[in-house]
């Protein structure tokens, strides 16, 4: 399997880090997980377009994980010479959220479909809404969900990517939990999104203190790798984002906690199993 982190930045804007958005290429199948900002750039950057995408999961309804879901389904239906559904899983709530995105389209679906005579039908979503358990097994891939805990944000999934003996751990936002713990047990990939907390205490803004409550902590973070069993550890989403030269920082932080492999994503970076 082949995981490239397409884009490994927050809610903050960043210039050198699109939205969250991970894509994991197991098999024959191309799955993304989560839609931020910039997705389908640094989906080009990784050589594939939107029609050429298996199954988009979210792991979470927040707006930085699903800013340019509305891209993604609007580019796959306009460049496609068929009817091409976009296949879509996620917790429950995905089907309401995926109804309004398209109800949002409405005019611009209108404009294209009246410009071009060969687009004779509307963009398709499939959605299936799971939580918990097995999501799909297709072409020697298996996919399985377990509750993630991103309170009050809520449900929240993490998953788990099996193929060929391997598998790959795509966290989402969340804190150390049971069902994290469960995905992760002996996954040679393990992708968390994580925070500083000396470096966000030092933010004088309470907004940005409510973080603290419901993200890992790099060590957590690390912790959760090595009750887990796992081989690398890749960090991801890093509030704030690091300066330059300060990554040994906070791969200093995780080593003391786990011995496996630590990595601090930069957007497409890629990690093979």
């Amino acid at each position: 399997m082949k995981v490239t982190l397409l884009g490994t930045g927050s809610p903050i804007p960043d210039a050198n880090r699109a939205g969250p958005s991970t894509l994991v290429q197991a098999g024959n199948l191309n799955l993304l997980f989560d839609c931020g900002r910039g997705v389908l750039m640094r989906l080009a950057a990784a050589g594939l377009f939107p029609g050429m995408l298996h199954h988009v999961v979210l792991t979470h309804l927040h707006s930085d994980h699903t800013t340019d879901f509305n891209d993604l389904v609007t580019t796959r239906w306009a460049m496609s010479p068929f009817e091409h559904p976009l296949p879509v899983i996620g917790p429950p709530g995905t089907a309401t959220y995926v109804d309004r995105v398209l109800a949002m389209l409405t005019d611009d679906i209108g404009y294209r479909r009246t410009h071009h005579d060969d687009l004779n039908w509307d963009p398709g979503v499939q959605v299936q809404e799971v939580h918990d358990g097995l999501v799909f097994e297709q072409d020697g891939v298996r996919l399985v969900a377990a509750p993630s805990d991103h309170r009050p944000v809520a449900p929240t999934t993490a998953d788990r990517i099996e193929h060929d003996g391997h598998a790959v751990v795509i966290a989402g936002d969340t804190v150390p939990c049971a069902g994290l713990d469960a995905l992760c047990a002996g996954a040679d990939v393990y992708v968390q999104t994580v925070i500083r907390t000396d470096l966000v205490r030092a933010i004088p803004s309470a907004r940005i203190q409510d973080i603290h409550d419901y993200h890992s902590t790099v060590e957590q973070a690390a912790q959760t790798a090595a009750r887990a069993g796992v081989g690398s550890l890749v960090l991801t989403h890093p509030v704030p984002a690091p300066a330059p030269g300060a990554e040994a920082e906070w791969l200093a932080l995780a080593t003391p906690h786990f011995d496996g492999t630590v990595l601090l994503a930069t957007d497409l970076t890629t990690v093979e199993t």
